[in-house]
């Protein structure tokens, strides 16, 4: 058999083990029997680069690191659904369309909780893949994409077609990267959703790769097919990989069954589902239905309510935070909520706790606050057994032993003394958080081990790490290339703007909005060392509490001599004010956002906005412009509703940006 022959058998072999594994999910041979299988295509191709072709197996992972993301306008736009969250509204949903035709079915899918997708194929070849972005205009991911295996790199039609999907990454490889991230001193995921967006956008495919991706294939354009259950077994002919979830119904009351069992059976799916997506089956029947300027009327999705779950309140631990405050919280025996593992929950404050009865060992019922936080939300009292401790705020400080100070017209406790380790320990975390200076390599474990260790032992140590490069590599979960990736984030983060050193301070009143205020009125870090209270107060959002907070904290010597050493050192003292100077629809608007968005992350849409001259709030109240509102809202939806706010979606929120 000459190299030609070999090539092409193992080809066709290595793409049927491939497809037994990732789509039929039945291997029938081992690893060790396909890696060396690749292994010899590898080396057969090396000797014959004429003969490598796009469609071969070892092309999964050829792409060179991209600087950044080409964008890509879609054919045809990538609309997204309307919800609906109850049966009487699933049912109103099917009432307006009987009112337009007659006859009719459904299909129904899972709502698979990734990242939406649009692949093209041209003459049967793998050619773009690309982000959903804002229906319209979406991300080139093409590299990326080849790297997930269950998407076929070549298919077994010539017409040019292209298929949509969802990239997710299952509960088995979720709980993989999380446990590297964390042996490594990262910030972990918060759930499957984030990290599969995050890795997709990754510039190197080979980091990709490693994250083991996958995606369903839920609809297609160019099949020639007359609904959408013979498209769905159309791409399964095809190889793609389609959730054998999807189900054909007959009527709205079909729908509603399946719902229910799919109620039961989410928790054992091996990933992430958000809800059920409902079609109507008929293709030829969707422009007579219609759409809205945001919606297709002939689908929506059944969003599942905000989970909540019970277990058990094992103890109550303090934190002390970079500001001395000291917070009880609850130590819980894990579970599953809205697809992580919690095993922690925020309890606030003493008053918090005793307003709600809380004692340790009870069962309590425990839910993520905006699908992010998990909070304790009550207690189970029929299931208390007598047994059950009483809380008690402690009184003195569980690091430094000082006694614990609360403050008048405050519900929290302080530790006041200026050299507890706690405090500094967090504000070092609070400053290289992703929040603050980002910078990647730098989490909490990682920090401790370096604060343990003394290498740094206040803010401007971190940017002294540099010289310490030989005793880094040598330590242990080090090395030289996570060393070198370290001090390259750090030099990088001394580039971003004032706003970020004035919020990483840790001075206190001084959050991130404020320190945007700071940072816009005064350019330069020492002009703001100069200025006195009643210059400080002059300035709107800035009140009296916070402006003695800031002028305090320059008039301590030894932050004034922290300054000088970070400008000494490199880090940007000034601010670059990136807003738009132009008048925007959001110019002098107040924003508040709530509920999860699906395109930007509560910080991009908040950058989004204030670089448009908006400014955003935490809170809504009758001087709220708009409030942005994402998949499942919370009270302060209801509070916009009742006090007559404009509330905005995200495709309204799109719009206007796309607008100005």
């Amino acid at each position: 058999m000459n190299a030609i022959e070999r090539i092409q058998e193992l080809r066709e072999l290595l793409n049927r083990y491939n497809y037994e594994y990732y789509i039929l999910d039945n291997p029938t041979v081992t690893d060790s029997e396909f890696d060396k299988l690749m292994q010899e295509l590898q080396d057969l191709e090396s000797k014959n680069p004429e003969l490598i072709t796009p469609d071969s197996p070892t092309q999964r992972v050829g792409g060179e690191v991209s600087e950044k993301f080409v964008k890509v306008e879609h054919d045809i736009p990538m609309l997204s659904l309307d919800n609906v969250f109850s049966y009487e509204e699933l049912r109103s949903f099917d009432k307006k369309i009987k009112k337009v035709v007659k006859n009719y079915t459904y299909t129904a899918d899972l709502k698979i909780d990734g990242l939406s997708v649009s692949i093209k194929y041209e003459n049967g070849y793998y050619k773009r893949a690309a982000t959903r972005g804002n229906g319209v205009i979406g991300e080139d991911i093409t590299e990326n994409v080849k790297t997930i295996q269950s998407v076929p790199l070549r298919i077994d039609l010539k017409d040019d077609v292209e298929v949509r999907g969802e990239i997710y990454l299952s509960k088995k490889s979720f709980e993989r990267i999380n446990k590297e991230k964390l042996e490594n001193g990262e910030e972990p995921f918060k759930n499957p959703r984030n990290a599969a967006a995050g890795s997709i956008r990754q510039l190197d495919p080979k980091i990709v790769a490693k994250r083991r991706l996958d995606a369903f294939i839920y609809y297609g354009y160019g099949l020639n097919e007359s609904n959408h259950f013979q498209i769905i077994e159309k791409l399964r002919s095809l190889g793609f990989k389609v959730n054998k979830n999807t189900v054909y119904c007959e009527t709205i009351e079909d729908v509603i069954a399946f719902i229910e069992k799919v109620r039961e059976m989410k928790y054992d799916l091996e990933y992430e589902i958000d809800g059920v997506v409902i079609k109507v089956n008929e293709l030829d029947l969707y422009e007579q239905i219609g759409y809205t300027s945001k919606f297709p009327k002939w689908a929506t999705a059944f969003k599942f309510p905000a989970e909540e779950v019970e277990t058990i309140l094992e103890a109550i631990d303090f934190q002390i935070g970079r500001t001395g405050v000291v917070k009880p919280v609850a130590k819980l025996k894990p579970v599953m909520i809205s697809g992580s593992l919690v095993s922690r929950a925020t309890l606030h404050n003493e008053d918090f706790v005793n307003d709600r009865n809380i004692h340790i060992k009870d069962h309590v019922v425990v839910r993520k606050a905006g699908e992010i936080i998990p909070e304790v939300l009550r207690v189970v009292n029929e299931k208390r057994t007598g047994n059950e401790i009483p809380f008690k705020m402690i009184e003195r400080c569980p690091v430094c032993d000082s006694v614990l100070v609360r403050k008048d017209g405050e519900a929290d406790y302080y530790c006041l003394n200026p050299n507890c380790e706690a405090k500094h320990l967090e504000g070092l975390i609070h400053f290289a958080s992703r929040e603050v200076y980002n910078i990647d390599g730098l989490g909490e474990a990682i920090l401790t081990e370096l604060y343990n260790d003394g290498y740094v032992k206040n803010i401007a140590d971190i940017f002294k790490l540099v010289e310490y490069r030989e005793e880094l590599v040598k330590k242990e979960r080090f090395g030289e290339k996570s060393v070198e990736n370290l001090l390259n984030a750090i030099e990088e983060s001394k580039k971003n703007n004032l706003d970020k050193l004035l919020f990483g301070l840790g001075i206190r009143h001084v959050g991130a909005k404020t320190a945007k205020v700071l940072a816009q009125n005064y350019n330069s870090v020492f002009s703001l060392i100069n200025a006195e209270i009643e210059e400080l107060e002059s300035i709107k959002d800035i009140g009296n509490t916070t402006a003695k907070s800031v002028y305090q904290y320059f008039h301590d010597e030894n932050n004034v001599e922290l300054i000088n050493s970070l400008q000494a050192l490199g880090v940007n003292t000034e601010y670059n004010d990136e807003r738009q100077t132009e008048s925007t629809v959001f110019t002098s608007k107040t924003v508040v956002l709530t509920g999860t968005l699906s395109n930007y992350s509560r910080n991009e849409a908040k950058a989004i906005i204030e670089k448009m001259g908006g400014n955003v709030s935490s809170s809504v109240s009758a001087k709220t412009d708009y409030v942005l509102v994402g998949d499942s809202p919370g009270s302060k939806y209801d509070k916009a509703i009742t006090l007559g706010v404009k509330v905005i979606t995200e495709e309204e929120f799109i719009n206007m940006i796309k607008n100005g």
